[in-house]
């Protein structure tokens, strides 16, 4: 493993920072390496160490910060004079921009990092941006985003912005879309528990197999109309119009005009 990773320190073991540390134990990331630094008292993995402030002497190599976006003028004054030339600062705050961190924290490679809910199981993805060509920084900072599931680079702050709202939202927008697909079928007569179980299970299937699949989710979606069938009428009404695309590109633009207004915020 690079040298990079021989001392972590995770400052914020909530609910995203704590599924990256359970998943990173399970990918067999040494927890003697980790330090999670949190005034709570957060479930932590066997053999990871927990403090509830940097300690005297102590400094990490790499610095993945996990706390809201709203806490960094609180945190950052705190953590600096420990971290001021970490080699490598992972960060998963929305909307706060690489030049806001290295000036709060003065490390020498910064990363941003934007994990969506479900790597939690390991499925997750994790889109990730840095300005610096720093290939050890870099490398290692895939490590520690590959136990959680897709990583993607894209290459600046804006195209990470589109990923958020695509990936990063994502999830939400999917969950919401099962709830009305169920809503729909318990529409048509079916017990409310069990159209929901139907449309879960749907839902699943389909996105297994349209992962597996060489063909694109549009041609699968031909596939399985028959001229004529019930799923070509259906199909009928989400296209008409463009009305479903038209629905989701503005949907995910609302989310990154929000990503947008957050950064500003966090420059002030």
């Amino acid at each position: 493993m690079t040298a990079l990773l021989e001392r972590i320190w995770l400052v914020g073991a909530g609910n995203m920072g704590g599924a990256m540390l359970r998943r990173w134990a399970g990918a067999g990331i040494d927890a003697s390496a980790i330090t999670v630094i949190d005034p709570g008292s957060p479930a932590i993995p066997e053999g990871v160490r927990h403090v509830t402030a940097p300690r005297e002497g102590e400094r990490p190599t790499a610095l993945v910060l996990a706390v809201k976006p709203q806490q960094l003028h609180n945190v950052a004054p705190v953590l600096a004079p420990f971290v001021a030339g970490v080699p490598l600062l992972v960060s998963i705050l929305a909307g706060v921009e690489v030049a806001t961190l290295a000036d709060a924290l003065g490390a020498k490679t910064v990363v941003r990092a934007m994990p969506n809910l479900p790597v939690a199981i390991g499925k997750g993805v994790v889109g990730l941006t840095t300005p610096s060509d720093d290939a050890e920084a870099r490398a290692a900072a895939e490590t520690l985003m590959a136990p959680l599931g897709l990583v993607e680079w894209v290459p600046s702050e804006p195209m990470l912005d589109a990923l958020t709202a695509l990936a990063g939202c994502g999830p939400g927008f999917v969950f919401r879309f099962v709830d009305a697909l169920a809503a729909a079928g318990a529409a048509l007569g079916l017990p409310a528990d069990q159209a929901q179980r139907l449309a879960l299970a749907t839902v699943e299937g389909s996105g297994l197999m349209a992962a597996a699949a060489s063909e694109s989710p549009a041609v699968l979606a031909d596939r399985v109309a028959s001229p004529g069938g019930s799923t070509r009428e259906g199909l009928n009404v989400l296209d008409r119009d463009d009305a479903l695309k038209t629905l989701l590109r503005e949907t995910l633009a609302a989310s990154a005009r929000r990503n947008a207004e957050m950064a500003a915020e966090a420059r002030k």
